[in-house]
């Protein structure tokens, strides 16, 4: 990186898992309402495993192009 540059982190949503364990833990004796909250959860930490990886695709590929 060449003096003068700054680098940017890319957010982690690493909180926002825990929070929904925790809260799928909390719903003991709710065991169907927990299950579709695991479900749900599944569901968008794969949709967003899929996001980033074509973000990442896309990205590479535009500065291929350059």
């Amino acid at each position: 990186m060449e003096a003068g540059q700054s680098r940017q982190v890319a957010p982690s949503y690493l909180h926002w898992s825990i929070f929904n364990t925790a809260q799928n833990a909390n719903s003991v004796g709710e065991t169907a309402q927990a299950k579709d909250a695991s479900r749900t959860a599944k569901i968008l930490n794969i949709v967003a495993l899929v996001c980033g990886i074509i973000f990442i695709t896309i990205f590479i590929a535009l500065k291929a192009i350059q």
